[in-house]
């Protein structure tokens, strides 16, 4: 049960679902065109090699900054359409990134690698969303920073249970919703 629940009634339990749900709600409408980040608020535009190139250099960039090898044959490229909040796909060529690369680093070296980015990446723009030392792999390191800037995410941690897949660490991004170069940007 929820800690913030033990003790309560059933009616207190039922009324604090239902404020949950309002406040969750309510930060995920939609806003109106003419606020700075309304539905059909411009874009970023970014060739889809760009993004690519960019992910790559960022993930690059925090291995450096842990000291650690990447190993190039585990990365992946996926590209997505964005989708809106009520499950609408423009047909004009937006799309997400989301890019990863693998280290060889042992889980004991886990810990240390989160800590050294939540201390130099906010210096560089991000802010931490996400993070937790490396415990067991049930409970594995994360890092997760957004970059105040251009809201490009980062992510670093354990992948792999370490039983039928070896545990590796993993560094990633994930761009906002970006439009290619000269493509008319749909309105809804």
């Amino acid at each position: 049960m929820n800690p913030v629940a033990r003790g309560t009634t059933a009616a207190g339990r039922a009324a604090l679902a239902v404020s949950t749900a309002a406040l969750l709600v309510a930060g995920c409408a939609s806003q109106d065109d003419t606020s700075p980040k309304g539905v059909n608020s411009p874009l970023p535009r970014t060739a889809r090699e760009d993004a690519l190139r960019s992910a790559k250099d960022t993930t690059a960039r925090m291995a450096r900054l842990t000291a650690a090898e990447l190993l190039p044959d585990t990365a992946k490229a996926v590209y997505e359409p964005c989708v809106g909040q009520n499950d609408e796909v423009a047909n004009d060529g937006r799309y997400t990134l989301f890019y990863y690369v693998y280290s060889p680093a042992p889980a004991a070296e886990h810990t240390r690698m989160v800590r050294k980015l939540r201390t130099q990446l906010p210096g560089q723009g991000y802010e931490v969303t996400s993070y937790r030392e490396f415990e067991s792999a049930t409970a594995s390191a994360v890092f997760r920073a957004r970059n105040k800037k251009n809201d490009y995410r980062v992510e670093a941690g354990t992948v792999g249970s370490g039983k039928s897949k070896p545990q590796r660490f993993s560094f990633a991004v994930r761009t906002p919703c970006l439009l290619p170069p000269g493509a008319q940007q749909q309105k809804f």
